[in-house]
């Protein structure tokens, strides 16, 4: 078994690479103001933008994630998705219209209407935090494949330089064309880390000698098919009582009040073609998950049956320590020739769609919610004053995901989760807060700028700390190290509301 590429792999990735720059290039002259750098002037295609949803909330987190749960684990991470659904619905047919109603640019426009622009520049920094967190993470997770690919390792060092070379790709790539090319780009990543999980796990099935029946029951009499866990066990965020309860709040906040999704779904032309895609993506994201959790169940039988695998002791093989890097061990040393090379690329692919999307959508909130209301009022600057601007958050905002990548790299050891409840539990330090004011505005006459605040730093700091480090440190109850981050949403997000409740606004606006 080798790691090296061969030229007819390198041909396959550099060639990937030029086209990827071709698109982005395709769109640099195309962003004559703000609305279309930021926004495509609403008139994106429903089905591109479907994908570039798809592309963007499963990425890195799924490439790598997906094979190592179905690996560890089984396939309730796959159940979740009943919580998509229903959160893509409330999304879809609530949040999506008062956007449009208000013909926000951003998601957290609507707060400025209710409370003002004080209320609404404090879920915009709330959720710039927050995106840091989460993006940082799937750079993180992206970085552990390209370090692989690159230096056949993962250690610190490595993992670092692979950090910054996907950033640098990143930015290359949305810096001139901004949302279009984003998402034209984010098509052509999806095309290729799902054909090249295809054809993975087409080798990967002739690489085993048991019919499709035998791996079937020899994944079923070790309990690697479970779908649904019926259980009471709070540690466990994909049984059904969190499916029912934080998971769907998790899904509401990521697809209706994180501008990474929902500035894609403003680039269509109206409220229902944007919900219409969010809907699509979310179902048609779901055999995705299960092609990349699939791969991760024959994995298990590859590795860790020996017995089964032409009497090979695979198992034996060495990791680096990291179960982590299972999948991409086995790209590099067992795919032939081509095959490894495209399957390089799917990597990048599911890379380049998480950084270029975090990259725009947190730039637009930097500029449309912090900077331009500096200027509006007395016309100071010019449209391409502002798309410069939009262009320099963006390299602010890859210096910042870069450095919080590299933090990632020790927290997830410390943590010990796998990857994909590693990237979803940063999620939550944003989430509760946002999702605890979005309540109040959208079900109370309740609430004010003061309170929106407090609500905002309670929902972070309530989710600080149940983390392990500070169960720990202020010595709490043993099992809040064991909460799932379901429930730690749950949890947060119910404080937030409450404290987000007890202000009383003058003036609401509905």
């Amino acid at each position: 078994m080798t790691s090296a590429f061969s030229i007819l792999d390198w041909f396959i990735v550099s060639g990937y690479l030029l086209i990827l720059f071709v698109i982005g290039w395709s769109f640099s002259k195309k962003s004559r103001n703000i609305e279309d750098y930021f926004l495509g002037s609403h008139n994106m295609a429903p089905f591109v933008v479907a994908i570039s949803v798809i592309a963007t909330t499963q990425s890195a987190a799924t490439f790598l994630g997906g094979p190592d749960q179905g690996y560890r684990g089984n396939f309730t991470y796959l159940a979740a998705n009943i919580s998509a659904l229903i959160g893509a619905l409330f999304v879809a047919r609530v949040l999506i219209p008062k956007y449009y109603e208000q013909n926000a640019t951003t998601v957290y426009d609507i707060l400025n209407d209710r409370y003002g622009e004080l209320a609404m520049r404090a879920a915009g920094l709330m959720y710039i935090v927050g995106r840091f967190f989460a993006s940082g993470a799937r750079l993180f997770l992206a970085a552990i494949a390209i370090s692989m690919i690159l230096f056949s390792n993962i250690d610190a060092p490595n993992i670092i330089l692979s950090s910054l070379i996907l950033v640098a790709l990143g930015f290359s790539v949305t810096f001139l064309g901004g949302i279009r090319s984003v998402i034209w780009t984010d098509l052509l990543q999806f095309v290729m880390y799902v054909f090249s999980a295809i054809a993975v796990l087409y080798f990967l099935l002739g690489e085993i000698p048991l019919s499709r029946f035998d791996i079937i029951d020899t994944l079923a009499q070790e309990n690697k098919l479970t779908l649904f866990d019926a259980s009471l066990d709070f540690s466990a965020p994909y049984a059904l009582i969190s499916i029912f309860s934080g998971m769907i709040l998790l899904y509401i906040a990521s697809l209706g009040l994180d501008q990474d999704i929902t500035q894609r779904l403003l680039t269509c032309k109206k409220s229902s073609e944007g919900g219409n895609a969010l809907i699509l993506s979310t179902i048609a994201g779901i055999p995705i998950i299960a092609l990349f959790m699939a791969i991760g169940s024959l994995l298990y039988i590859f590795y860790d049956h020996p017995e089964l695998v032409n009497g090979i002791d695979v198992a034996s093989q060495s990791f680096n320590g990291e179960r982590v890097t299972i999948f991409m061990f086995y790209i590099l040393n067992e795919l032939p020739a081509g095959l490894k090379g495209l399957v390089t690329v799917g990597v990048i692919a599911a890379a380049v769609s998480t950084i270029n999307s975090g990259l725009n959508s947190m730039s637009s909130v930097l500029i449309q919610d912090f900077y331009r209301p500096l200027f509006d009022k007395e016309n100071k600057k010019t449209e391409k004053h502002f798309v410069r601007a939009g262009q320099i958050g963006m390299a602010l905002v890859g210096i910042v995901l870069f450095a919080m990548s590299i933090i990632c790299y020790y927290w997830q050891r410390y943590s010990e989760l796998p990857l994909i409840d590693f990237a979803l539990s940063l999620m939550v330090f944003a989430y509760s807060g946002l999702l605890g004011v979005y309540f109040t505005v959208l079900f109370t006459n309740r609430g004010s700028n003061n309170s929106v605040i407090a609500a905002l730093i309670t929902g972070f700091m309530v989710t600080l700390f149940q983390q392990k480090y500070f169960v720990s440190l202020f010595d709490f109850p043993e099992f809040m190290q064991h909460i799932a981050f379901s429930w730690q949403l749950l949890i947060g997000t119910t404080v937030s509301f409450l404290v987000c409740c007890a202000g009383n606004s003058k003036s609401i606006s509905r």
